[in-house]
């Protein structure tokens, strides 16, 4: 899926970068931190969506594709206030970005038989952080009183295997 990135400001220039580091064929990690480094650079704005994209829905958090080839996706991510996921992991390194909103991060370490928080942290507007499984599970939770909107790369075609997670955890915390 290759959406076309002139309606989509700063997109092109993401792809473009994106796709350079992913051909330089670094470990997950390393490339999730380059990546980082590039959104850092390179955060668009709100405008990258629509306005009935920023919309969200009442139900639960939205997702859109805006880019997705074998190597790597781009997703944008719309919360409205309180919306969040359960606690998963993913198939992939992942870097995201804060356009808006305050993405309130718990995350976990899998001990077998329960998980333990392990830390927690507000991402705000213009942050960036990266990460590669394993050590990325986590949940995550708009907790502004504001539309969140946050900007996803994943190293997989989430357009192909329709999410970027892995695994759900339905395990006790302890």
């Amino acid at each position: 899926m290759n959406l076309t990135t002139a309606t989509r400001p700063g997109l092109d220039v993401l792809v473009s970068g994106v796709s350079g580091i992913v051909a330089r064929g670094l470990g997950a990690r390393e490339t999730a931190f380059a990546v980082a480094d590039l959104l850092r650079g390179h955060l668009p704005g709100p405008d990258l969506l629509t306005p009935a994209e920023r919309e969200g829905s009442p139900d639960r958090y939205v997702t859109h594709i805006l880019h997705a080839e074998d190597d790597f996706s781009i997703v944008a991510v719309v919360w409205r206030p309180g919306q969040g996921t359960p606690i998963h992991d993913h198939v992939s390194w992942c870097t995201f970005g804060i356009i808006s909103g305050i993405e309130h991060e718990t995350l976990y370490r899998d001990m077998g038989d329960h998980l333990v928080e392990v830390g927690r942290a507000d991402n705000r507007p213009g942050e960036v952080s990266g990460f590669a499984p394993p050590g990325d599970i986590h949940k995550v939770r708009n907790t502004s009183a504001e539309m969140g909107i946050s900007l996803h790369v994943y190293g997989a075609d989430v357009a192909r295997l329709g999410s970027s997670v892995r695994r759900l955890y339905d395990l006790p915390v302890r």
